[in-house]
């Protein structure tokens, strides 16, 4: 469990850890997300992102977050969860929780060389782009496998 915790970095932290790994040639890849209920969609999306650069680094909304853009009934579960089970995957080396909606802040941090999201993004429209794209980096969209959400999987659920 100790080592899945080391994963987990706080925004306080994560500049100086990204600093330093970009110091040492390792390019980073950044992307985020609620994450609520991981899902084989996930997991496809961050193992192809993992493959884009060394290091992944996950920016993870908070619960307060989750709530004002989800609504009052999410997330499902806490952010610690959400941030250790996301820590157990390998394509995953960082996990940061933020608190603010979007996640500008922490990719100012961060300033990652590759910056991706899900194919339900144009890449103009990924928070951050400006950041990376200034600095020379890659901004990208991935490809969404259709019919995995979770809010699909909720919905499924409340049917049962």
């Amino acid at each position: 469990m100790q080592i899945l915790k080391s994963k987990i970095v706080p925004f306080s932290r994560i500049g100086a850890l990204a600093h330093q790994l970009s110091a040492s040639g390792k390019s980073i890849v950044f992307t985020n997300g609620c994450f609520d209920i991981l899902h084989a969609g996930h997991v496809a999306y961050l193992s192809q992102a993992k493959t884009l650069g060394d290091i992944l680094v996950l920016g993870l909304n908070s619960d307060a977050s989750v709530r004002r853009l989800k609504g009052a009934s999410r997330p499902v579960n806490t952010q610690d969860n959400r941030a250790l089970v996301l820590a157990g995957l390998s394509a995953v080396d960082y996990v940061c929780i933020f608190e603010e909606d979007t996640p500008y802040e922490l990719i100012r941090e961060v300033l990652p060389d590759v910056l991706v999201k899900g194919g339900d993004w144009a890449p103009s429209d990924i928070v951050g782009s400006d950041i990376v794209l200034a600095r020379g980096g890659k901004v990208l969209s991935l490809d969404f496998v259709e019919g995995l959400s979770t809010t699909g999987i909720i919905q499924k659920l409340g049917n049962s």
